[in-house]
């Protein structure tokens, strides 16, 4: 039982006094009792200054022993489903033979990149019947930081369209798609379903939000990141867009050389500040006269999942 994951988690955090554990040896009471087996239930009455002394643990019957870390589990770690998980299951990278779309977002999307710009790779995985049936369940995302890349599951990418956000639906628009399956393709032609006017709620509410964030910035510290607050008038611009054609402009057209001008610090705070309001008035007035639905095609979305879903039993 000592070799498992969960039980050493962090070994150098002390643990408090009060903290319910289950002991990973046999072991002896103060009082020289019979050895109680490994997997006694106890509680820490007295921890140790470091990680390398003993605690003191109380059962229920009465009886103490000292232990060590290493001796001792957490007994909620000892309990949790995957502290029992077989090393055959999928782990992040076994899932990615599931990737059904891949696609680069980010600046290189935008046309905003530099020579030394990261490559942003998002999509989607849809993992087969067994494995999202599991006890043990499927991350949301898999992703890698090094590599600059995230995939959602299916569910969680929908989810996150209906509610419109930005990093989801650029990556349904962006022209720069690197693998799409057949099923992928068919959510692609049928994007334009996930769109609504919750896109002026969600796009309009993050750049208030991030500009107030942005203003204290400024204040206290009397400076920020310009590559910022260009994303966040480019996202705005991008909102007016949507409002207006009924689709997400990805690839910055008119705009690419004032946005760049921002990222390049060649503006003042109250030129983009001003540019900003100007955004926001002229979201609102697209926003009335939009031909978006108050609401995304929500069963549209919820039998394409199904089917897709479907697929993945056979």
């Amino acid at each position: 039982m000592t070799d498992n994951k969960s039980s050493s988690a962090n070994p150098h955090l002390v643990l408090p006094v009060g903290t319910q554990i289950v002991t990973l040896v046999d072991c002896r009471d103060l009082g020289g009792t019979p050895a109680r087996r490994s997997g006694t239930v106890g509680r820490v009455t007295k921890s140790p200054s470091d990680s390398k002394h003993s605690y003191l643990i109380s059962f229920p019957d009465g009886g103490e022993a000292r232990l060590y870390r290493q001796e001792i589990a957490i007994r909620k770690h000892v309990q949790a489903v995957n502290f029992d998980r077989v090393e055959a299951d999928f782990d992040d990278q076994q899932l990615r033979q599931f990737i059904i779309y891949k696609c680069i977002v980010g600046s290189k999307a935008f046309g905003l990149d530099l020579a030394d710009s990261d490559t942003d790779v998002r999509g989607i995985y849809l993992p087969p019947a067994d494995l999202h049936w599991s006890l043990y369940g499927l991350p949301e995302q898999i992703e890698n930081q090094n590599n600059q890349d995230c995939y959602w599951e299916l569910q969680k990418f929908l989810v996150l369209a209906l509610k419109a956000n930005p990093n989801v639906l650029e990556c349904l628009y962006t022209p720069l798609v690197e693998f799409a399956t057949p099923l992928a393709e068919e959510l692609l032609a049928s994007r334009s379903r996930l769109l609504s006017k919750l896109v002026y709620q969600t796009y309009n509410g993050y750049v208030l939000s991030q500009f107030k964030k942005l203003e204290q910035d400024l204040r206290n510290r009397g400076e920020f990141k310009w590559k910022h607050v260009m994303h966040l008038v480019r996202l705005l611009t991008s909102g007016v867009t949507i409002m207006k054609e009924g689709l997400v402009p990805v690839k910055v057209a008119e705009h690419r050389q004032r946005l760049l001008a921002i990222r390049d610090g060649q503006e003042t705070w109250e030129e983009v500040n001003a540019w900003r309001l100007e955004l926001h008035k002229e979201f609102t007035l697209a926003h009335e006269a939009t031909k978006l639905p108050d609401r995304p095609d929500y069963q549209w979305a919820n039998d394409f999942l199904v089917k897709a879903r479907k697929e993945m039993v056979r």
